[in-house]
């Protein structure tokens, strides 16, 4: 079972922090910007209420998210390391303000806003990292306008061959031994990322988590042969 404490993982990205961008677009090789970049296309902001982004370490899909919104929406992204945060906040004060961006240091599992309060909560490679899950699921939701979107984008594993085999060695072999000897840390944080996909549910199984937490209707979409999944989930009128 992988470690999954708040702890551990705090200390793990904190320590990844400064390389984390550099990093996860080498070793996608780029592919995870257009991820993101589906993902404010498939679930693009429809009214004016803002936006929550959680988990959202350095602000990927935050930025990615008031680029879309285009100055008509406020954008607010959460996360609970302060290190991969104030990235995100060196970042804004490079970036062309192009709609209001805000970051605050919160906990997924237990958000300080009041109910029904976004339009859209969106969450892209974090939702794994959370402790436990369903909790951070529930919260998304709670705070989730009626009617509005929750989007989940994930780590997952392909299903056609000859590519699974293919991903699968080098997922396993070969990138966690580039990014521990790039990012130099001692918490075996590109260890911890296949085991962290390999434990997590996917496809049916995580469908099905987002439901029992609130949503309905939901949806999933598989990315790059199945690498990443995009989930979307309605929060239905009764969720309490």
């Amino acid at each position: 079972m992988v470690d999954k404490s708040a702890a551990r993982v705090r200390r793990m990205f904190g320590q990844i922090a400064e390389r984390y961008d550099r990093m996860n677009h080498l070793l996608s090789l780029q592919v995870d910007r257009y991820w993101r970049w589906r993902t404010v296309r498939r679930v693009p902001p429809r009214g004016d209420a803002p936006v929550l982004d959680v988990c959202t370490g350095t602000g990927d899909l935050a930025f990615a998210y008031r680029r879309r919104a285009a100055g008509e929406v406020e954008v607010v992204g959460t996360d609970f390391c302060h290190e991969m945060l104030q990235v995100a906040l060196r970042r804004r004060a490079r970036s062309k303000p192009t709609a209001p961006l805000f970051f605050a240091e919160a906990d997924t599992q237990a958000l300080p806003f009041p109910d029904d309060t976004f339009q859209l909560v969106s969450v892209a490679f974090g939702l794994r990292n959370v402790s436990d899950t369903d909790r951070g699921l529930r919260e998304m939701t709670r705070v989730c306008q009626v009617g509005g979107s929750v989007a989940v984008l994930e780590f997952s594993w392909p299903t056609r061959t000859p590519f699974r085999q293919i991903y699968s060695w080098y997922f396993r072999h070969v990138l966690p031994r580039v990014g521990q000897w790039l990012a130099r840390n001692d918490q075996d944080a590109y260890s911890y990322l296949p085991e962290s996909v390999g434990e997590f549910p996917s496809g049916a199984a995580l469908a099905a988590r987002m439901e029992q937490a609130g949503l309905e209707d939901v949806r999933f979409y598989p990315l790059t042969f199945g690498v990443a999944t995009l989930y979307v989930g309605i929060k239905k009128g009764d969720s309490s």
